[in-house]
């Protein structure tokens, strides 16, 4: 404890103005006058309300004047009755747009200040909470979408997660008091699709001896990937180990530098060996040494978008383009899940599942809904993240979203494949919201010169990410390519994996194979551009 109090007063002897405007009064206190904040209109909304107050609780006003609302959705699971209400509401207050997060969250855009009650009461009434989904605080915790199904589910993770939920969830100590905000994974499952080493705690599924627990992993962010603390977990020390990071975090994390206030510069700061001391001291629990990681499993959709996930559940996927979704749409789903007596499980790659049995599967593939979505049905589709633009965020550089479906619809006419998966992930800046660095093919948006000295739209191409097996930042293949020529080089690319690839293979363990050892000048001189 003596190191981390060093670095504490090392680091925080001047904080930084967010926590100056802490200090103004408590979030709660804000919320609880939400009513009256509304009736008086945005101009008089003060600026420590909109700039952080009001976002404790996903609200985020925009340059229009109208908000955005962040919505928490625990493990990305969706009852039917809950996915028809968020479908109603987007649709009457939200000008039916629905966002799907790579949080395995979603969000509404185009509200009006006076609404903003009536739609938190109507998401409250099927047991939906936008608490804490911003700025300071505990993000929506997310897992894998086939959590509690199938044969390749050891532990089921969603009982955990309600239970750390209960720690802080609406909790006024915990409401926008930590240093900066703290991502939380938990997988349960021998298939990593929910990039379980990208968050500031990760509870990876792994086996010690004969029983079957979890590696802890810490300091996951942006451009990097959580490492391994050297204790293994077992279930019932997953909720007090947690509750010994979250309390280390909250009273010796940095507050002077909010682009170093992180868990990850902590953790750099005192060593993990030091924090993980830290972690037994507070928890008292006694730990096992690290086991061996069990989610090194893969998958990949086929042409009809049915996952098997044992003899008699299956996973039917809508490939949703970029995560733009519709609240009718979604209506549709909570319909057509009811009417089959199946689940809703959203994806971090901004898509979702309904889950039914082999009895029910051909009425959710005869349905319109599912037609409709057949049109994005395709290896480029399947395992698409793009991050919100310069439509809906300030800090984009490209609108993003549609040039990665562009992009998508462009490789499916020009390079057809039919069996693999690639996952290709689209920021729209260096914030890198769309998780590039972990793609198998990232793209980050940037302004560059075509070839007539113009200032253009681009992207700096990214290869060789890691998300799936084990935890690898992608390096760079390209700088600055303007958006008209970087579909090119993909295409190039994806006609060499589509020639040399073994069957079923996917793009990860092809570049591993085949790409790995070389530079990124090799590569692009090999594929031919």
């Amino acid at each position: 404890m003596q190191i981390l109090q060093q670095a504490k007063e090392a680091r925080n002897a001047k904080h930084n103005k967010i926590e100056a405007i802490k200090r103004l009064k408590t979030p709660l206190s804000v919320y609880n006058q939400l009513q009256t904040i509304c009736q008086n209109g945005l101009e008089n909304v003060s600026d420590e309300d909109s700039d952080y107050f009001l976002k404790c609780f996903g609200l985020f006003v925009k340059e229009d004047g109208r908000f955005m609302l962040r919505i928490r959705i625990p493990a990305g699971q969706l009852s039917p009755v809950q996915a028809l209400k968020l479908g109603e509401v987007s649709q009457q207050y939200g000008e039916d747009y629905i966002d799907i997060t790579t949080r395995q969250q979603l969000e509404f855009r185009f509200l009006k200040l006076h609404d903003l009650p009536t739609v938190l009461r109507e998401l409250d009434a099927v047991g939906i909470s936008t608490f804490q989904t911003g700025v300071d605080n505990f993000r929506n915790i997310v897992t894998s979408s086939f959590d509690g199904l199938g044969k390749s589910s050891l532990i089921q993770t969603k009982p955990l997660i309600d239970a750390l939920q209960s720690i802080f969830l609406k909790q006024e100590e915990w409401i926008g008091t930590l240093p900066r905000k703290f991502n939380t994974a938990i997988l349960g499952n021998r298939i990593n699709d929910c990039n379980i080493y990208g968050h500031d705690c990760a509870f990876v599924l792994a086996k010690k001896s004969d029983e079957v627990g979890f590696n802890l992993y810490l300091g996951g962010r942006v451009g990097i990937q959580a490492r391994d603390s050297g204790l293994f977990v077992k279930q019932e020390q997953v909720v007090p180990t947690f509750h010994a990071i979250i309390n280390l975090f909250k009273e010796y994390g940095f507050r002077d530098n909010r682009n170093k206030n992180r868990l990850h510069f902590l953790l750099e700061a005192v060593g993990m060996e030091s924090f993980v001391k830290a972690i037994k001291t507070y928890s008292k629990e006694e730990y096992a040494t690290s086991g061996e990681v069990l989610a090194t499993d893969e998958y990949a959709l086929n042409g009809s978008g049915i996952l098997d996930l044992d003899e008699d559940t299956k996973a039917v996927h809508l490939s949703i383009p970029s995560g733009v979704f519709k609240g009718s749409d979604l209506k549709a789903v909570g319909e057509l899940a009811q009417s089959v007596g199946g689940k809703i499980r959203l994806s971090v790659e901004q898509s979702l599942y309904i889950i039914t049995n082999k009895e029910e599967v051909q009425r959710v593939q005869n349905s319109p809904l599912f037609h409709h979505y057949t049109t994005y049905q395709n290896i480029y589709f399947n395992h698409q993240i793009a991050c919100a633009g310069t439509a809906t965020c300030a800090f984009g550089v490209i609108p993003n979203k549609p040039d990665a479906i562009e992009l998508a619809h462009f490789l499916a006419k020009e390079v057809p494949i039919e069996s693999g998966k690639v996952r290709m992930y689209w920021s729209a800046c260096p914030k890198g919201c769309g998780i590039h660095g972990v793609a198998d093919i990232g793209f980050e948006g940037c302004k560059t010169k075509d070839s007539k000295g113009n200032r253009v739209d681009g992207v700096h191409i990214y290869l060789g990410g890691k998300a799936t097996k084990e935890a690898k930042e992608a390096r760079v293949l390209i700088k600055s390519l303007p958006l008209s020529e970087a579909k090119f080089v993909v295409k190039k690319l994806m006609e060499y994996y589509r020639d040399n690839k073994e069957l079923y293979e996917s793009f990860e363990c092809f570049e591993e194979r085949v790409l790995g050892a070389l530079s990124s000048e090799e590569i692009v001189k090999r594929i031919g551009f």
